[in-house]
């Protein structure tokens, strides 16, 4: 008994001393899509993040305390959407803290397939697929032993998500209290960004068999190649004031979809975690999951805006 209680205290102290040394994760962005971003620190997690105002990046200085605040040693992975308010100040904050010789690296996410065509994917934004990106980099900075393998990871990853987006009813700004975009109430408009930013159609409104389809199109249209005995981790995600019910109705049809096209669906995400303000409307979100990727996915995680057992 003696000896089982040592070699525990042994193991507790290697995984105590393996958590102080670990790479941070530094996620960030503007504030109005709660629970993302601070809602998504904790255990295999985001280890920080740095938040702005309402819809606006957060600030260089803002962005240099949360990563000093993180550092452990191993340096510091920058995970965020792609805006350019956002890259503009994780930018600066960088090499500032690359001159205070902390080593910093950037990961950029742009899983929106309706804002720019595949063959520009630096300039699409950044969404809903964040979850699934921010989960497995998470993860993964708990168990590596470098910055550039962590890099590797979060870029595999975020490299292996796509996402859209349909809107039908606008969100407001606490400022104003102005609707962030005008949409008739017959109408939905697919495509449309987490701020309000205008999609690529806007539609009669229609049932969730019509409308799914003509999404999945799109994702499946892009370069990400799903094929038959592929695995994808999927969320369906509300933008604020859609309800869980249509939700599920959502991921009915999609499942529908993806059974018939022979792809797995190795994890199913259902709720509002990428929001903005009372926005209604939903996104569709996957991840392509190989063994690598499922490993980290499957890891335990615990967070006030998304927690897996």
């Amino acid at each position: 008994m003696m000896e089982k209680a040592r070699l525990s205290r042994e193991a507790l102290d290697r995984w105590v001393t393996c958590r102080r040394a670990r790479i941070a994760l530094l996620i960030g962005g503007g504030s109005g899509h709660e629970p993302i971003y601070h809602g998504l620190v904790g255990k295999n997690m985001g280890d920080g993040a740095a938040a702005g105002d309402i819809f606006a990046a957060p600030s260089p200085d803002i962005i240099m305390d949360c990563a000093k605040a993180v550092h452990k040693g191993k340096g510091v992975l920058f995970l965020y959407g792609n805006y350019a308010g956002d890259v503009m100040n994780f930018d600066m904050a960088q090499e500032d803290l690359q001159d205070e010789g902390i080593d910093v690296r950037t990961v950029l996410i742009w899983d929106d397939i309706s804002s720019a065509p595949p063959d520009r994917k630096k300039d699409r934004r950044g969404v809903a697929g964040l979850l699934m990106i921010v989960k497995i980099a998470g993860a993964a900075a708990a168990c590596v032993d470098s910055l550039d393998e962590l890099e590797r990871i979060a870029t595999k990853a975020r490299d292996n998500t796509r996402s859209l987006g349909v809107a039908m009813k606008a969100g407001s700004i606490p400022a104003t209290g102005k609707p962030t975009f005008e949409l008739p109430d017959d109408e939905l408009e697919i495509g449309m960004g987490v701020h309000g930013e205008a999609g690529v159609e806007r539609a009669k409104m229609m049932t969730a068999a019509e409308l799914v389809p003509k999404m999945m199109d799109g994702i499946f249209n892009d370069d990400l190649e799903l094929n038959s005995g592929d695995d994808v981790v999927l969320f369906v995600n509300s933008f604020g004031a859609t309800t869980w019910t249509e939700l599920l109705i959502v991921n009915k049809e999609v499942r529908k979809i993806l059974a018939e096209k022979g792809i797995g669906v190795h994890a199913t995400v259902v709720g509002p975690i990428v929001t903005c303000q009372e926005m209604a409307g939903f996104s569709i979100s996957v991840t392509k999951v190989d063994d690598e990727l499922k490993k980290y996915w499957d890891m335990p995680a615990s967070s006030l805006g998304f927690s897996k057992m």
